[in-house]
């Protein structure tokens, strides 16, 4: 209706328009001929006429699309919210259905549980008197029965998983030997090395009784100035031509030794004689350490090592543990710990270095207090060594490792100190290390003997085969193992062997 007024409205001022212009010709060209005039009027009316009601008819066409799409699109509308409401009502009817289900299960459940509670305080009253009757049957308080039956089921289950574990640990045993000999015989065949006795004493020889005279000097004055000078003990005793230097220290027992053999060859022995050669002899020394750390790292391949730690090692030829060189067991430790990191895909590198380093602590355990293997992390950490090293160096005698390193580093020592003839010891400390082992084993009842062989790396334990069966031998393997780890300090591994035999005996007459 809007656009039909607008419409109209249009055409009417399109006529006043056309009516104003026709009384402006009138005016404007009076003085032309009326007739003239009045037709161009007339024309123009009869345009104006023609295009008020095209406007018209295009307003009605207009009107009448407008008001079509209208109402489509209201009935639509109405079609849509019916369909929308039919829906509603039809959830609505649903969720009334399913409520009143629910209802209906609530109250059927509830008697369920109601019956259920009654089943169970007659259960519950038929248990107490099942109980009575059979504490009168046994004799036994229903505790009393409990605890009986506990310990059947606790024996019962102690024997399955022992049995279980026994299985489990062969198989694994088998596995893991095998594997470890494959290992280790790959490793082995492509090493070997010789083996260096432990020095304690250095003995030197005189050219006459005369050069012991002049070594004392007049009222023992050189031979203060010796030992003052070196750090050691020097002993002349009784036997000709020959004095004795002790001294914890290998190298200032060196030094010692050295400093006196110059000074025989040179034939002057006085207090400043003394001083001038002894430090000649210190500066060589020094030297020579750096040649012979150098040459070990060069026979091993180990490289980018701080001078200092190389100098370190070299002072390790001087040192000496369970009778065995320290500067060749570092070298046998690395070279077989880079073995052992290549058969299993380790980093080959770190593994050897830290091999060859694990004992370097020992070189200043004389001046620093502490474990070798914390002072030995802290002098490689000092000198630029990464993580991988420090970490095995701190950990090769630990318990618990954290790093593939520590444990192969840990491996290929325990492999250097059990090779036969690698390591000698007092032949006290060797009965005291034998006998602790069979008196750790012998505090078991069903230990009847024991036989600590192979120079204590092997103990055979004899048990009663009627006090002890076969799943009981293996807890007890395990049970001496644990104590000879927890009380005794040892090199390398102990087999424990537990030997159960039954003999039956008849006589034939």
């Amino acid at each position: 209706m809007d656009i039909l007024l607008v419409t109209i409205l249009v055409a009417l001022s399109a006529i006043v328009i056309g009516f104003f212009s026709g009384f402006q010709f009138h005016n404007l060209y009076s003085s032309r001929s009326i007739k003239a005039t009045k037709e161009a009027t007339e024309q123009q009316l009869a345009r104006a006429n023609s295009r008020s009601k095209e406007i018209l008819l295009e307003a009605k066409e207009e009107s009448l699309k407008i008001r079509t799409e209208t109402e489509r699109s209201i009935n639509e509308k109405k079609l849509e919210i019916q369909s929308i409401s039919n829906k509603i009502d039809a959830n609505k009817e649903t969720i009334e259905q399913k409520q009143k289900a629910l209802i209906n299960e609530e109250k059927v459940l509830s008697h369920k549980k109601n019956q259920i509670q009654s089943e169970l305080k007659s259960l519950e009253e038929n248990k107490k008197e099942i109980a009575l009757e059979l504490e009168k049957i046994s004799g036994l308080s229903l505790s009393n029965a409990k605890e009986k039956l506990m310990e059947i089921a606790e024996e019962e289950i102690q024997f399955e998983v022992s049995k279980k574990y026994r299985d489990a640990d062969i198989i694994a045993q088998d596995e893991y030997e095998q594997r470890a000999k494959i290992i280790l015989s790959e490793t082995m065949q492509r090493y070997a090395s010789e083996v260096v006795s432990e020095v304690s004493v250095s003995r030197i020889n005189l050219p006459n009784e005369e050069m012991k005279g002049r070594l004392i000097g007049r009222e023992g004055r050189n031979i203060r100035s010796i030992e003052s000078a070196t750090g050691v003990d020097v002993i002349i005793d009784d036997i000709p031509e020959t004095i004795t230097i002790s001294c914890f220290d290998p190298i200032r027992r060196e030094i010692a030794k050295l400093t006196i053999e110059n000074l025989i060859k040179d034939g002057r022995i006085n207090p400043s004689r003394i001083e001038e050669t002894m430090s000649r002899v210190k500066r060589d020394l020094d030297s020579n350490i750096k040649k012979i750390g150098q040459k070990a790292t060069f026979d091993i391949n180990v490289k980018g090592l701080h001078p200092e730690l190389i100098y370190h090692m070299g002072m390790l030829d001087y040192r000496f543990s369970y009778g065995e060189n320290v500067l060749n067991h570092s070298k046998e430790v690395g070279s077989i710990a880079g073995m052992l990191a290549s058969q299993i895909g380790a980093n080959v590198e770190a593994a050897k270095t830290a091999g060859f380093l694990h004992d370097i602590g020992k070189s200043l355990t004389h001046e620093v207090d502490g474990p070798h293997a914390i002072i030995g992390a802290d002098l490689a950490k000092k000198f630029g060594q990464n993580d991988k090293v420090i970490t095995a160096i701190k950990e090769h005698h630990d318990s618990e490792m954290t790093s593939v390193e520590s444990f192969l580093v840990a491996a290929a020592d325990a492999i250097s100190a059990a090779r036969p003839g690698a390591r000698n010891d007092s032949i006290e400390n060797y009965i005291e290390r034998l006998e602790a082992l069979e008196n750790i084993a012998l505090q078991f009842d069903e230990v009847t003997n024991v036989y600590a062989i192979q120079a204590g790396r092997e103990v055979r334990i004899l048990v009663n085969p009627e006090q002890v069966n076969d799943i009981q031998a293996s807890e007890l393997a395990r049970k001496i193992v644990k104590k000879i780890e927890n009380e005794l300090q040892y090199p390398g591994q102990i087999k424990i062997i537990v030997i159960r035999e039954s003999r039956i005996e008849e006589m034939a007459k």
